[in-house]
């Protein structure tokens, strides 16, 4: 159990049959009456954001969240199939569960599975891939002073804005944070 008052960020709670992570807090202390503890927490099974606010002696259990490292193995139709590396386990989750995670996943690379009691809410990519450009216009030269992009397909199929001088055929680095082009390889 943790109390209102050891709130820290990136703690995952069970709060009214929810699964909530700490995305901020603060201890406030009014010049008059009780202190409080004002958070904004996220939903991890659904992300969806909520501001509350607690007092410093209310507790909440700590919500185990599995994070288990599996190897993308292929989709078929709505289905993508994982394994686990260690076991080899297998397991086919729907677009729904997924979402957007594998945008910049290539087929046999590894990525955390997320799961709360079983149920698997969330797939996280590595934090960075490398990744060849499938299809992009030719950039000119004396194009470069003025920091422009284009718009470039990479072989998952997902588009990346990167600079002029970047061709067809490159390897890049992609934050898949963020979607966004970092360097060449």
């Amino acid at each position: 159990m943790i109390s209102a008052g050891d709130f820290r960020n990136g703690v995952t709670l069970e709060i009214d049959g929810n699964v909530v992570q700490i995305l901020e807090f603060q201890h406030v202390k009014p010049g008059k009456g009780a202190a409080f503890v004002r958070t904004k927490l996220k939903n991890v099974i659904n992300g969806g954001v909520i501001e509350k606010t607690f007092r410093p002696t209310e507790k909440f259990p700590q919500a185990r969240i599995d994070r288990v490292d599996m190897q993308y193995l292929y989709s078929d139709g709505d289905l993508f199939h994982f394994m686990n590396v260690e076991n080899y386990d297998q397991i086919a989750l729907n677009e729904e569960a997924i979402g957007d995670a594998l945008k910049f996943v290539k087929e046999n690379e590894m990525v955390k599975v997320c799961s709360y009691n079983g149920n698997v809410f969330a797939v996280e990519p590595p934090l960075f891939v490398e990744l060849e450009i499938t299809d992009t216009e030719p950039g000119f030269k004396g194009d470069t002073a003025t920091g422009a992009t284009k718009p470039a397909v990479v072989e998952t199929g997902a588009t990346v804005y990167v600079p002029l001088f970047v061709n067809q055929g490159d390897k890049i680095k992609i934050d898949t944070r963020t979607g966004e082009y970092l360097s060449r390889v």
